[in-house]
């Protein structure tokens, strides 16, 4: 086997590895996703809940 032949088998070896690796990656990244996107929702909630909170003390505030 010649020098030009180890080159190929190599540089074919690190494009599977990065293949493996790209897509072992997409799934992390769809999970960290779907973590990031759960994690806005919770706290767009909770913004609502506390502008809720804050409008009803001002009513109250009024009111009297």
């Amino acid at each position: 086997m010649g020098i030009a032949d180890q080159f190929k088998d190599k540089a074919q070896d690190l494009a599977d590895q990065a293949q493996k690796k790209m897509k072992d990656g997409k799934g992390d990244g769809q999970d960290r996703s779907q973590d990031a996107s759960e994690r806005a929702s919770d706290a767009s909630e909770q913004g609502r809940d506390k502008a809720k909170g804050a409008a009803d003390d001002l009513r109250e505030k009024f009111d009297r």
